[in-house]
């Protein structure tokens, strides 16, 4: 039996791929601890594993990102990335390492499983090997690794070929190192030399270079190309396909009878307040078509979408995927890493609009992979939406693309890799 420190921020869509890993380890008899916010307390205890709280320092309430961090609304572009990074991720490093520490010292780990965006595994890493455990970093969001053919991350700039393309990226990254991110090491060095005596160590949001291993759920499909990758980097596919749904099907069920295309649109369950953003746009700009637009609400009862629902809407506040998704003829979403992999695992094209978190890195591959039409905004009209959604119905190389990286899926091995490679 092996142990292991599970840690994520404290945000839905950050915990609860993790919980997916808990639930796959404790399954195989190891001994699982997962640090993360109390609210997610239930959830990780019905994994099996061992609950463990952040410290309020490094607690936030997620389900209103703005309300817990005032300080960010407005703020969009670069200064929205540097006001996140170093507000809600880096600056609560510190509480985060201290309770990192007291769990190890409680109990040795063989390994901490860290996510992206849990600083403190940066942090973590500034110490020498012999005093820390191995460091494995769990890529729920795109692959942040810097590499002379990739822009930097946080950009959303696509790939480009040959010299010319690596002159660019050299000049974004020395640009966004010097610009948009110097603000954000200067906090990072501040908050590392406070909590460990140490810098960062290199940038602080390239840490999984530096990680003893990388396992990133995709597919080299859906990855950036980097030639010369070290074998620290394992991408291993998502963790969770073909997963058999037990929620019972709406009572509209029967219409989804094939006689018209099927678009599925969705924000997901956390930024799903202001429909505004996808949902009506997808219901307004669609709404004299020959299509049945299927919304997932997220959660939230039907009763909140408070404007006029053409007669081709069905709605629901949640939808089993594996039966909804077969029927699929496009995918409207805001770009969750997750939700995008579950469209193509099914061999379904998308239209993807956003730009906040990691959105606009997972919404720039859509593109870049041709599975879908990138709108390379957070708030498109209808017009506009509607005329990408009937692009992607009409053009068929959009489904092969998303087909050809389902089957690179269905090869992959998933959390069995994770395991080889943290066990290993």
């Amino acid at each position: 039996m092996s142990s292991y420190l599970v840690c994520s921020v404290p945000i839905h869509g950050h915990v609860t791929p993790l919980l997916e890993v808990a639930r796959h380890l404790v399954g195989r008899g190891d001994r699982v601890r997962f640090l993360t916010g109390a609210r997610y307390r239930e959830k990780v205890e019905a994994t099996g594993a061992t609950f463990l709280p952040l410290p309020r320092e490094a607690e936030y309430d997620d389900s209103d990102i703005d309300a817990s961090f005032p300080g960010r609304v407005g703020r969009t572009g670069p200064a929205g990335i540097r006001y996140d990074l170093c507000t809600i991720f880096i600056a609560p490093a510190g509480a985060q390492l201290a309770a990192v520490d007291a769990a190890i010292e409680d109990e040795p780990v063989d390994a901490m499983l860290a996510e992206t965006l849990f600083v403190a595994a940066a942090a973590m890493l500034s110490r020498p090997r012999a005093q820390r455990p191995r460091v494995v970093n769990l890529g729920i969001v795109p692959l942040a690794t810097r590499h002379r053919d990739v822009a930097p991350m946080g950009l959303g700039i696509p790939p480009m070929r040959g010299p010319l393309g690596r002159v660019r990226n050299a000049v974004l990254t020395m640009t966004a190192n010097r610009l948009v991110f110097a603000p954000v090491q200067r906090v990072s060095e501040r908050v590392f030399l406070e909590a460990t005596g140490r810098p960062p160590g290199g940038l602080v949001m390239d840490w999984p270079s530096r990680a003893d291993a990388v396992v990133q759920f995709t597919v080299p499909g859906f990855e950036y190309p980097r030639p010369g990758m070290p074998d620290t980097v394992h991408l291993v596919g998502p963790m969770s396909r073909g997963v058999v749904s037990n929620l019972p099907v709406p009572s509209w069920w029967a219409d989804l009878d094939g006689a018209h295309p099927i678009v599925h649109v969705t924000q997901g369950t956390v930024a799903n307040r202001d429909y505004g953003q996808l949902i009506r746009p997808t219901i307004e700009g669609l709404a004299g078509d020959d299509v049945l637009v299927v919304v997932s609400t997220g959660g939230r009862d039907v009763s909140t979408l408070d404007f006029p629902l053409p007669p081709n809407v069905r709605v629901a506040p949640y939808l089993p995927y594996d039966k909804l998704l077969p029927r699929t003829d496009v995918m409207v979403s805001n770009g969750g890493y997750g939700g995008v992999h579950h469209a193509m695992e099914h061999g379904v094209p998308l239209v993807v609009a956003g730009k906040t978190e990691d959105k606009t890195e997972v919404n720039a591959r859509v593109g870049w992979s041709g599975v879908g039409i990138n709108l390379n905004t957070n708030r498109p009209d209808p017009v506009t939406l509607a005329r990408a959604v009937r692009e992607v119905l009409a053009d068929p190389s959009y489904r092969t693309a998303s087909a050809r990286i389902g089957a690179e899926i269905a090869r992959s091995p998933g959390l069995d890799g994770l395991v080889k490679v943290v066990a290993g």
